[in-house]
């Protein structure tokens, strides 16, 4: 008896994509994520590094945001082997503010924003999985270790008019950050070009820099604490690790900083509970992305963060 030959599925190909109006402003990993669904993150981030997706057959970094009339190469991009599947868990974080257009959440620390490098899923994601039939779209980025305010889109019209509004610093976000060192100035600005830059084991980096992008943070002092200050620091632009980078190169770290802090402090306030960087979204104004009445949103600091303050008051 002859056998019958099973259909297998068709191999991989290269896929192109012409970026419309509906699509431009969302960033390259997110919107392979969602062309690619199956492929897992790590996939696509390779795809991305090695130079195999491009945009207008030029190479681009996973953040680039898609313009109008560009064009997609996607290489062919392997499924996950059975068993290798991942499963999100859809997960709810408290919501401060909601309409058809955004969603404002408060992040909690020790959660990534968003999957990839070395992170299996976010906060995007599980939010995703939570709500299967609602557009979601990060409008910035929080570091992991980072508490507070969230944005989220639901609309791609308000994914792009929240994109141009934090560009063009119509926007105020406020973070409530405790440095080492006692402050002096009630009110500085911080103006110091930030540059990228990857450590030989990969990881990312960012330092003051004449050859970096301008940067501009403004300090107000909240509160001292013999050695240490309670600070809001408000982005007047948003590059990477700003607000970290600029307070360490100003000679005040952030405590609980694994990147730019002392490894001592770290340990110091871990024996005293802080388990985390002290750097807290508390405050946000910002035009509707729709409507453009203000917004003016705000998040008290968590337990753990009220805590060392309590314990620094009786010291």
């Amino acid at each position: 008896m002859r056998k019958t030959k099973t259909s297998e599925p068709p191999a991989p190909a290269v896929r192109m994509f012409q970026i419309d109006t509906d699509q431009a402003g969302q960033r390259l990993d997110n919107f392979l994520v969602r062309v690619c669904k199956g492929v897992p993150k790590s996939h696509l981030y390779k795809a991305i590094r090695s130079g195999q997706v491009r945009v207008n057959k030029g190479r681009v970094t996973a953040d680039y945001r898609l313009q109008q009339g560009d064009s997609l190469r996607v290489p062919p991009l392997r499924l996950p082997a059975p068993g290798e599947a991942r499963v999100v868990p859809p997960a709810a974080f408290p919501v401060i503010y909601e309409d058809d257009a955004m969603l404002v959440v408060n992040k909690p620390a020790g959660v990534a924003v968003h999957g990839g490098s070395g992170v299996s899923f976010g906060v995007i994601e599980q939010l995703r999985a939570a709500r299967p039939n609602t557009m979601l779209e990060l409008a910035h980025r929080l570091d992991r270790e980072t508490s507070g305010l969230l944005m989220i889109a639901k609309k791609r019209s308000a994914l792009v008019a929240l994109h141009d509004m934090l560009r063009e610093g119509k926007g105020r976000k406020h973070y409530l950050a405790l440095v080492k060192g006692d402050w002096v100035n009630d009110r500085q600005h911080l103006k110091a070009p930030l540059l990228k830059w990857l450590t030989a084991s990969g990881e990312r980096r960012v330092r003051v820099d004449p050859a970096g992008k301008p940067a501009h943070t403004i300090i107000t002092l909240q509160k001292r604490y013999g050695d240490y200050s309670l600070l809001d620091a408000e982005l007047r632009t948003g590059r990477t690790h700003q607000i970290r980078v600029h307070l360490a190169a100003a000679g005040f770290p952030i405590v609980g900083d694994d990147k730019y802090g002392s490894d001592e402090v770290r340990a110091h306030f871990a024996r005293l509970g802080l388990n985390r960087m002290f750097l807290h979204a508390h405050r946000l104004e910002i035009p509707h992305p729709l409507t453009g009445s203000v917004l003016r949103l705000h998040v008290d600091l968590p337990d753990a963060c009220r805590g060392i303050l309590a314990c620094l008051e009786q010291s």
